[in-house]
């Protein structure tokens, strides 16, 4: 529009061609009718995905970090209660390698509905399965927040803090030894919580349906003049997989 507006101002006029933009999974082209195996070139696409889908959600929990250690005939105990804010973290492994897709397995399944025929595009549906959702591997894959995390109450005896037990009890109480066992109990809890576990699973699942179905399936079957009218993600276990079809596609 700019081009033609200039080239106006100086006296030409030139009809520019019209160009128009649509991302690709909402073009379907008309192409030439070619024989094409829409299955494997779908799969092509979902085997070189390389980094698995992440669910993460956050919870917040309460712990009391206690220390006492007796100096000589006076008691010396300190103990404060933490809210802590944690993050966690599940992965879906969105590529499970060759052997996972071979024909016997049943993972992959790709049905062609109905065929591109003058100018109207085609039909497909898709099923998948997938592993089921991992939690976390370690208490380094979960992370404490340090901002909303603070002491809520602290209790301790009558000798603290004097100089004996404050030198003795006060590093106890250090930043890293605190973030550590938060850390640690916020660990258990995205691995054995169903509060925690639960959404946890949920996000990943979604967040796993929403990548493979987005960013592989549809693109792929669009650029071959489908619409993917279906597409189903199930996960290892949930139910028998069922023998595989591929139809001949054609474009």
């Amino acid at each position: 529009m700019a081009l033609s507006a200039a080239l106006h101002l100086v006296g030409l006029n030139v009809h520019l061609p019209s160009v128009k933009f649509a991302w690709p999974w909402q073009t379907i082209a008309a192409g030439t009718t070619t024989n094409t195996d829409l299955g494997p070139w779908v799969l092509q696409k979902i085997e070189g995905i390389s980094k698995p889908a992440l669910g993460q959600a956050n919870f917040s929990f309460y712990f009391t970090h206690k220390v006492s250690k007796n100096i000589g005939p006076w008691p010396c105990w300190y103990q404060s209660t933490f809210y802590a804010a944690g993050h966690a973290a599940a992965t879906v492994d969105l590529n499970p390698g060759a052997s996972w897709w071979k024909p016997p397995a049943g993972h992959y399944k790709l049905q062609v509905l109905s065929r591109p025929a003058h100018g109207n595009p085609g039909h497909v549906v898709v099923s998948m399965v997938l592993p089921t959702p991992q939690l976390p591997q370690s208490a380094h894959d979960v992370t404490i927040d340090n901002i909303p995390s603070r002491p809520i109450d602290t209790q301790h005896s009558w000798t603290y803090p004097g100089l004996g037990c404050g030198l003795v009890l006060r590093p106890q109480f250090a930043q890293a030894v605190l973030y550590s066992q938060a850390q640690y109990i916020a660990f258990y809890k995205a691995t054995h919580l169903p509060q925690v576990t639960a959404p946890l699973v949920r996000a990943a699942e979604n967040q796993a349906s929403l990548t493979i179905r987005n960013n592989f399936v549809q693109p792929t079957v669009n650029a071959f003049g489908y619409m993917l009218d279906r597409f189903t993600l199930r996960w290892a276990g949930s139910e028998p997989p069922t023998g595989p079809t591929q139809g001949k596609a054609r474009r």
